[in-house]
């Protein structure tokens, strides 16, 4: 599968494309993401399929790489995506949130799921544009507890990054919730 390295590469793309949106320190993506692909194919095993155990191993194998640009001594806490709480249960685990289980055991950093929630919840943004997408997050987050933010070194992750609509979403209210730096990471980034 394509690993994307970008966590050797401060200037990547992927951070190219976020830090004119968000003030983020460091963007990092375990595999670049492509459509009918392996990546997607694993991605989907871990999201509709069942399987959260996919996410935590691979957040271990990421967590390891990370470990070699010594990224636990540059954050405080992980914080996934959420999902709406309907969601949630209906799925009976978040995504985001296993895969920052696994970095979580390797880097040895707290991974909370209950930092920033979903206040609405969205449709699926699989089949959207880039302007679909944003303007269906707009709104959809708020940081709930906002004593975990103030003056924290924040990776956020999650999944899939496609536009990035959502981790933008996410991101301004961490940072308007007074975070000190704000990092971005995902198991699979689009190109």
């Amino acid at each position: 599968m394509p690993r994307s390295n970008y966590h050797r590469d401060t200037d990547n793309p992927f951070f190219l494309k976020l830090r004119a949106r968000l003030p983020v320190t460091k963007v990092l993506a375990l595999y670049k993401f492509s459509k009918l692909s392996k990546v997607q194919h694993l991605l989907h095993s871990l999201k509709y399929r069942s399987h959260p155990e996919i996410g935590i191993a691979l957040g271990r194998i990421y967590g390891d790489e990370l470990l070699t640009i010594d990224l636990h001594n540059e954050i405080d806490l992980i914080v996934p995506v959420p999902l709406h709480g309907k969601r949630k249960r209906e799925r009976g685990y978040n995504q985001s949130e296993q895969f920052g289980r696994g970095l979580s055991e390797i880097l040895g950093v707290d991974c909370s799921d209950e930092v920033i929630r979903r206040v609405i919840r969205t449709e699926t943004q699989t089949r959207r544009t880039k302007l679909q997408r944003w303007m269906n997050v707009r709104e959809g987050f708020e940081v709930a507890q906002p004593d975990k933010v103030m003056g924290k070194r924040i990776l956020l992750i999650d999944d899939v990054i496609t536009t990035g609509a959502t981790i933008e979403a996410c991101g301004e209210e961490l940072v308007k919730g007074g975070c000190k730096e704000l990092s971005i990471g995902c198991i699979a980034a689009a190109q």
